[in-house]
């Protein structure tokens, strides 16, 4: 029979619901493999970056003992080329013999004994992006088998599939994984496809159906990666933004602090414009030989608590003047009925030189309509390089700021009560 039939019996038969699983009220925080370890697979020469059992428990003990479960990062994720090529008798998937050879039941045990919850990866297409067994015309037993090895989180790509199948198919598969009765958090790749054709994704069906979905191309070890999904983030963020909040999340994709590309500049502008757009902060590095102030900035308080603030309101880019971009979100106030806000001054310059920007209020649309006393201001990445001033000039209040090449400067404003 025809995939496509009989992809559409299967929608038929089935009564579409919201995912509704009371997960993700805040956005996730955790680790995945996917960019850091891409589809390595052979052991044998790369025995410690090979997508393996030993790779996950290893990174398992570390989350626990180095203080990122502490911190809040509490998925661990295998993405794509975990599995055998094909299904076993019973069509269900098989993990590698070789790579996990106590199979996923085992690795879900052992990462839940450490506090941890288990992430794994799937393709709706008839194959995964790495060429591994997908999910269609196997959803409702991938989905129990997911169930069943104690699987806590579900990244679904979309590789291998026609592209109108996706509206139906998504949140049929969030229903499956709903009647399992185990709750596992949805991550979707529906819409950055949808939106690499030019096409406008159904985000009304998307935040029903989905915990977190991509939007844009896959990040890459590189500051040219970073700004260019910064920029598609800017240009598209108040849009975006709308449709973010607690059980919900736009995905900007990993966290790659730590890694290869990024300056430590580069570091703290990645995480500062990922707390503020509410993206997931799943990090994708090798934990047990990374840096100390990467480590640092990855565990830092003060940028996780705006990235889980209860609030839920993503932030966005008001403007972009003179290669420095302004990011804003609103956050829990400090006093009630006085406004706290995170902002993010990002250079994009990347010839060497610092650049100063001077922003009114009103372009960063900074409210200033109800009476105060101007703003308490931390400075939440302190340099001695940077600089910033807060002023007035014929009643305006105004920005004046330094920030390094390529780099970012975040402050956190309370308004003042009035005298």
């Amino acid at each position: 029979m025809d995939t496509k039939l009989v992809f559409l019996v299967v929608c038929l038969v089935s009564s579409s619901s919201a995912l509704d699983n009371g997960l993700a009220l805040t956005p996730p925080m955790g680790w995945l493999t996917w960019e850091r370890y891409r589809c390595i697979t052979d052991c044998a020469y790369r025995p410690d970056e090979c997508i393996s059992e030993r790779l996950i428990l290893k990174t398992a003990d570390l989350m626990a003992s180095e203080g990122y479960l502490e911190a809040g990062y509490d998925y661990i994720g295998i993405d794509d080329c975990w599995a055998e090529f094909e299904r076993d008798e019973n069509q269900r998937l098989v993990a590698n013999k070789d790579r996990f050879p106590n199979g996923m039941k085992y690795v879900a045990d052992y990462v839940h004994s450490k506090g941890l919850k288990f992430g794994i990866y799937g393709d709706f297409g008839t194959l995964t992006c790495g060429g591994y067994p997908g999910t269609l015309n196997h959803m409702e037993i991938d989905a129990e088998t997911f169930g069943d090895w104690g699987v806590d989180y579900v990244k679904l790509d979309g590789c291998y599939v026609d592209i109108e199948l996706m509206d139906e198919g998504y949140p049929l598969f969030g229903e499956l994984l709903n009647k399992t009765g185990r709750p596992m958090l949805y991550s979707c790749s529906w819409p950055v496809y949808q939106e690499e054709l030019g096409m406008m994704p159904d985000f009304d069906s998307i935040i029903k159906h989905c915990n977190m979905w991509r939007n844009y191309d896959d990040i890459e070890d590189s500051w040219r990666s970073v700004d260019d999904i910064m920029e598609y983030f800017g240009k598209n963020s108040k849009r975006l933004a709308t449709y973010a909040g607690p059980g919900h999340w736009n995905d900007p994709d990993m966290l790659i602090i730590g890694n290869f590309g990024l300056s430590y500049d580069q570091s703290k502008a990645q995480m500062a414009v990922w707390v503020i757009l509410a993206g997931p902060l799943l990090m994708s590095t090798d934990l047990g030989d990374i840096k100390p102030e990467f480590k640092e900035l990855l565990l830092n308080k003060e940028l996780i608590a705006i990235s889980q603030d209860p609030l839920g309101k993503a932030g966005y880019r008001p403007l972009k003047k003179s290669q420095i971009s302004v990011w804003t979100r609103e956050i829990t106030p400090v006093v009630s009925n006085r406004t706290s806000l995170a902002v993010a001054f990002v250079n994009h310059n990347d010839n060497g030189t610092p650049r100063f920007g001077n922003f009114t209020f009103e372009e960063l649309e900074i409210n200033t309509s109800e009476p105060f006393n101007g703003y308490d201001i931390e400075d939440l990445l302190p340099s001695s390089t940077q600089k910033y001033t807060v002023y007035q000039s014929n009643g305006r209040y105004r920005f004046e700021v330094l920030v390094n090449p390529t780099g970012v400067l975040l402050l956190k404003l309370t308004a003042k009560a009035s005298s």
